[in-house]
């Protein structure tokens, strides 16, 4: 697939991007260059290749999943306007 000026043109117009001619043709020419890149990847028969989330076989390292602070949910309901039950009571704004 290769795209015309004109539709680099629509393009541009569509996106709100002014283009001068020159620069129309260099971006038809880049388009066509990655259009060309898609055909040739989609030309490749990929039968029998699991997909992979990433093309380098990493682990990422994790932390230890450990609580590190004190539960102060008392303490912060305290200086609370309102709180009932563990919640925060918050006036009502829809009717």
């Amino acid at each position: 697939m290769s795209l015309s000026l004109e539709q680099v043109d629509r393009i541009a117009r569509l996106a709100r991007i002014e283009l001068t001619p020159a620069d129309a043709e260099a971006t038809q020419a880049k388009l066509n260059g990655i259009f060309g890149l898609i055909e040739a990847m989609q030309a490749v028969d990929t039968t029998g290749v699991a997909p992979m989330s990433h093309p380098q076989d990493v682990v990422q390292r994790l932390r230890a999943d450990a609580v590190i602070e004190s539960d102060r949910r008392a303490a912060y309901q305290a200086v609370a306007p309102e709180a009932e039950a563990g919640l925060y009571l918050v006036p009502k704004v829809i009717e």
